[in-house]
């Protein structure tokens, strides 16, 4: 892929992606910089778009790696400072087992490729998640396409179990509606 056009279109779909970042994260510093993060990794390695589907939904992709990596990485963000006495290299002693592996190994991120599978749906699914009301719409993502738990997105969100159950309950009968008349429905 050509360079300037390259660049031209993300920096088109760069609003977009801010929006759907800030969204999640709360954090319009936190935001940005997950979002330049995305764009970096296109423009270092254009080569691995292929196609497959928009360059939206492939820079989106990505994007939502990158949210996953920044709450996950605040979650496990502990203040570490050794105590009087203690060496840096005690200190990072114990954040490992005695057989040398980590306490905590990373999480599987699943195959990215295959959410890109379907770009018509994803398009549509998109355009229904826009409809829905902020907070349901970020609790959606966050339970559906970020797959945290209920005690992270109750963490994140501010909000109890139960208050989570009926948000996600009331987005998954909007979003079906709105599947079911602009994707469902639609012709052959």
């Amino acid at each position: 892929m050509n360079s300037a056009p390259l660049h031209r279109d993300l920096e088109s779909l760069r609003p977009a992606l801010v929006r759907f970042a800030l969204l999640q994260l709360r954090n319009p510093g936190v935001a940005e910089d997950v979002v330049q993060d995305t764009l970096v990794a296109v423009l270092e390695k254009p080569d691995r778009f292929a196609g497959q589907s928009s360059l939206r939904t492939y820079v989106t992709g990505i994007l939502k790696h990158k949210i996953l990596d920044s709450l996950r990485s605040r979650q496990r963000e502990v203040s570490f400072e050794p105590r009087d006495g203690e060496s840096d290299e005690d200190f990072i002693d114990m954040l490992f087992r005695a057989d040398g592996h980590v306490l905590a190994p990373p999480r599987d991120r699943g195959d990215p490729q295959a959410t890109l599978e379907q770009k018509d749906f994803f398009r549509v699914m998109e355009i229904c998640l826009e409809r829905l009301p902020p907070r349901m719409a970020r609790v959606f993502i966050m339970r559906e396409w970020l797959e945290l738990g209920t005690d992270e997105i109750c963490r994140e969100a501010g909000i109890t179990s139960a208050n989570a159950a009926v948000i996600l309950f009331r987005a998954r009968l909007q979003l079906r509606e709105c599947l079911d008349l602009n994707w469902f429905g639609r012709a052959g």
